[in-house]
């Protein structure tokens, strides 16, 4: 039998259809209910089309530095899931020095 599990993704928008809120909730999750977020950057590949899809929102009061920090995660992200996709560490190491190289240029760590 093959399980399955849900994840789901609900959107309130204001009046010019600009992203309020965000909240998202998994079967698998180790959390129940829905939980909030103030960004999301979902990519799909397309089989068929052999094409990335994306889905990116974020809240109006998503501040410069927080999405300054997603985007660096995101970026270690990246390179740890391409590593543990390839096992190719010497190309997935160019994800960790470039996401170095950007919390430089953006002042992520500099103390205020």
């Amino acid at each position: 039998m093959t399980r399955k599990s849900e994840i789901k993704f609900v959107v309130e928008l204001d009046e010019k259809k600009m992203p309020e809120k965000i909240l998202w909730q998994a079967d698998d999750a180790e959390f129940e209910g829905m939980k909030e977020a103030k960004t999301m950057m979902l990519a799909l590949w397309d089989k068929d089309d052999s094409l990335t899809l994306g889905i990116d929102l974020w809240t109006k009061d998503m501040l410069v530095n927080e999405m300054n920090m997603h985007f660096y995660q995101m970026m270690l992200k990246l390179g740890e899931t391409y590593r543990k996709s390839t096992s190719d560490n010497e190309t997935a190491k160019m994800f960790d020095d470039f996401a170095s190289e950007f919390a430089d240029k953006v002042k992520l760590f500099e103390k205020k």
